[in-house]
């Protein structure tokens, strides 16, 4: 199966959608229904297709983790031994800092967004990165100000 036969096919009614559920994942259909002067079933159809088709993974609550002590935010660059990457993003993808992996091109292989309370909990964790066998190097940069992190944001349609 190729790209183009994975994309959802959505219209402006689907984006309307999306965008009312993405500022408040517990809005009732009612309530979408009425702002948008469609019917309930219409509504419950459509979010029935975006979950079926993955176009909605879960429905989940944002979670501010500064409020919660993660204060410290870290982008980390991973080079892998060749033939192990993805048994080792398997493996790191369940630590309770990493809340994102990436495969990237160019040095590394994998780039990790990883949260913790301060300092030591980082250099705990890089640390035990680099007790790993299979990684051969990492690179870890530290988040001043956090401009945007919305991974769920609709404002791309807006575009």
């Amino acid at each position: 199966m190729n790209d183009e036969e994975d994309v959802v096919k959505i219209d402006e009614t689907d984006k309307k959608i999306l965008n009312l559920l993405n500022r408040d994942g517990r809005m009732s259909y009612r309530k979408i229904s009425r702002e948008l002067n469609i019917s309930v079933g219409t509504v419950h159809n459509r979010v029935d297709k975006f979950m079926k088709s993955g176009v909605i993974k879960k429905f989940v609550p944002q979670i501010d983790h500064s409020k919660l002590g993660y204060k410290l935010t870290t982008v980390i660059g991973v080079r892998v031994k060749g033939g192990v990457l993805s048994n080792w993003e398997n493996k790191t993808a369940y630590h309770k800092n990493v809340i994102g992996i990436y495969d990237v091109t160019g040095e590394f292989d994998a780039i990790l967004i990883a949260k913790f309370k301060d300092t030591t909990e980082l250099d705990a964790f890089v640390k035990e990165l680099l007790r790993e066998g299979d990684v051969q190097r990492t690179y870890t940069q530290t988040v001043l100000n956090i401009v945007k992190e919305d991974m769920g944001s609709t404002d791309i349609f807006s575009r």
